[in-house]
C-alpha cells in the first residue's frame, strides 16, 4: 500500500472517530469488558473465591490493588469475574424481552382488531404494577438465583418492545411498499417479517441499549437484596452488598464493583445514543 494511500485511509479512520466519539467511547468500553471477561482466567490474579483469613480487610496495595474483603479474597480479582456475570444479565436480560416484545408488538400491530386489543390489554395490566416491585413478587415466588430474574424479566420487560414496534407496524402496514406486497399475494408472515419488521426495529434495538443499563442495574440490585447471583460467585451487587457493613472501614469493598457497574452502564447508554444518531432514531 502507497504512503499516499495509508495517509488517506487514517484520515478517513480519524474523521470516523472524531464524528462518532459516542459510539467509539461506547464500543470500546463494552469491548474492554467483553475482553475482560472473555480473559478472566488469564488476568485475575487470584482465584476469586478463595479465602484467606490472614489477608482479612486489607486496603489496595501492590500485592492486591483492589484490596481484599472480609473473607480476604482479592476484590481486583472478584470483580475481573463478576464481568463474566454481570456481562451475561445485561444480554439475557434484554435478549428474551426484545424477542417476545418484538414478536408480540408485530403481530399486534399488523392484524389490529380484536388480536391487538387483547395483547394491549395484558400490557395495560403488566404496566399497572411497578416494575421493580412485579419483577422481585416473581423471583420470590419462583426462589432466588439468575433463572428466576430471566424468568422474570421475560415476563415484564417485553412490554416496551411490543408498544414500540406495535406502533411502527400501524404506521407502516399502510405504507406503499406493504400495499404492494399484500396485492402480489405474498403471504402475512413474509409481509410481516421480512418487509415490514426490518423497517420497525431501528428503535427497539436502540431502547435496547438503555434496557441493558436498566436490566444491569435490576441485577445488582436483586443479588444485593439475596434474590439473584448467590455467594460465593463473584458478582457485583452481591459485592456491593457484603461491604455494605464495612463502608466506613473498608470502603474499597463497595467503591471497585459499584465503579464497575456504573462504567459498563456507561458504556451501553453511549452506545444506546450513537445508534440512535447513526439510525436516525431518537428517544
Amino acid at each position: 500500500m502507497s504512503i499516499e494511500a495509508t495517509a488517506t485511509a487514517s484520515l478517513g479512520w480519524n474523521r470516523f472517530l472524531g464524528k462518532h466519539l459516542t459510539l467509539t467511547l461506547g464500543g470500546g468500553i463494552l469491548l474492554f469488558f467483553l475482553l475482560l471477561a472473555i480473559s478472566a482466567p488469564l488476568v485475575a490474579p487470584y482465584d476469586p473465591i478463595f479465602q484467606n483469613a490472614d489477608m482479612r480487610l486489607q486496603a489496595p496495595s501492590f500485592l492486591h490493588p483492589f484490596g481484599t474483603d472480609n473473607f480476604g479474597r482479592d476484590i481486583l480479582s472478584r470483580v475481573i469475574w463478576g464481568t463474566r456475570i454481570d456481562l451475561q444479565i445485561a444480554v439475557i436480560g434484554v435478549l428474551f424481552p426484545f424477542l417476545i416484545g418484538t414478536t408480540v408488538g408485530t403481530i399486534a400491530g399488523f392484524f389490529g382488531g380484536l388480536i391487538d386489543a387483547i395483547f394491549m390489554r395484558i400490557v395495560d395490566i403488566i404496566l399497572a404494577f411497578p416494575f421493580l416491585v412485579l419483577m422481585l413478587s416473581i423471583i420470590a415466588i419462583l426462589g432466588p438465583g439468575l433463572s428466576s430474574f430471566y424468568i422474570a424479566m421475560a415476563l415484564v420487560g417485553w412490554v416496551s418492545y411490543a408498544r414500540l414496534i406495535r406502533a411502527q407496524m400501524l404506521v407502516l402496514k399502510g405504507s406503499d411498499y406493504a400495499v404492494a406486497a399484500v396485492s402480489l399475494g405474498f403471504s402475512r408472515p413474509r409481509i410481516m417479517f421480512r418487509h415490514l419488521l426490518p423497517n420497525a426495529i431501528a428503535g427497539s434495538i436502540v431502547f435496547s441499549m438503555s434496557d441493558a443499563v436498566l436490566v444491569l442495574l435490576s441485577g445488582a440490585a436483586v443479588s444485593y437484596l439475596g434474590l439473584g447471583v448467590q455467594p460465593p460467585l463473584a458478582e457485583w451487587g452481591v459485592m456491593v452488598a457484603e461491604g455494605q457493613s464495612f463502608i466506613t472501614t473498608a470502603w474499597w469493598i463497595t467503591l471497585f464493583p459499584g465503579l464497575s457497574i456504573v462504567c459498563l452502564a456507561f458504556g451501553f447508554s453511549m452506545l444506546g445514543d450513537a445508534l440512535g444518531e447513526l439510525l436516525g432514531v431518537h428517544e
